[in-house]
């Protein structure tokens, strides 16, 4: 048995009656070369590049599932998946040996066995993203975040941004025609903040749950507000019409990171 399959002194993992065992997995990502996380055909894709990583490291088909759906462009700073194996894995060495497969632009940080039952989408019980808008042009933010020219009120930005809290119905900025059963969703965090050391602005968004692209058209209507393009009342309004089309469009994907995912033993 290769010393990563190994048991190591802080190894503990939950087996089942089919003698698998399930870890998370936690990794990051430069989503500048995907078409998003989740594996599709003829798409190269983060969740395609882990399941094969794995499955070399392993030398059994595994599949992963992820904590939910990045789009094509989008980063990850941490992403949790779970995938289960018939070996009882070495914590300390898994991780490098498996960086030293992955490409570059995929890390993993860390793994972590969990009991049987455990879901790395559906135990999830808040989700964080950050977007990031630069206000002068720079070679170094290309791939990172989106470039913003025009004056922008934050203060007008935020105070719509504050009209998010709670629990809405977000359909005015949900993907047409998604399967979802409700459109509701928690909102924890809605906030706008300067970060003078790289001169960006960033947007931190917290809920219990996100819809396909809210996140983008939320980003891409508060920018609108922040250009003077719409008012206060009008951005309610939006809110309040349950209507895709009232929005305004999906601000670029390359701004965009999912930050940070939380479970109840966090």
């Amino acid at each position: 048995m290769c010393n990563v399959c190994s048991v190591g002194s802080q190894g503990h993992a939950a087996s089942f009656g089919n003698n698998r065992i399930k870890y998370f997995i936690h990794i990051s990502y430069n989503g500048a070369a995907y078409h998003g996380w989740q594996r599709q055909k003829n798409a190269h894709t983060v969740q395609a590049e882990i399941n094969s990583a794995l499955q070399l490291l392993l030398g059994e088909r595994v599949e992963t599932l992820g904590c939910g759906r990045t789009d094509a462009g989008v980063h990850a700073h941490r992403f949790t998946a779970h995938f289960e194996t018939l070996k009882r894995l070495n914590e300390q060495k898994f991780t490098p040996k498996l960086n030293k497969i992955l490409p570059p632009d995929i890390a993993c940080h860390s793994l972590q066995p969990v009991p049987d039952a455990a879901n790395a989408r559906f135990d999830a019980i808040s989700r964080t993203y950050k977007y990031v808008v630069t206000p002068v042009k720079n070679p170094f933010l290309t791939d990172y975040a989106c470039y913003v020219h025009h004056p922008l009120n934050v203060a007008a930005m935020n105070a719509a941004a504050r009209l998010l809290l709670g629990t809405t119905d977000f359909t005015s900025f949900a993907k047409l025609h998604s399967d979802v059963k409700t459109n509701i969703c928690t909102l924890y965090e809605a906030r706008w903040a300067e970060n003078k050391e790289n001169n960006t602005l960033v947007f931190t968004i917290t809920a219990n749950r996100f819809l396909r692209n809210m996140v983008r058209a939320i980003v891409g209507t508060l920018l609108d507000v922040g250009r003077c393009k719409l008012s206060l009342e009008e951005f309610t309004k939006i809110v309040g019409s349950k209507n895709r089309c009232s929005a305004s469009s999906y601000a670029p994907a390359h701004g965009l990171f999912l930050w940070e995912v939380k479970y109840e033993e966090n």
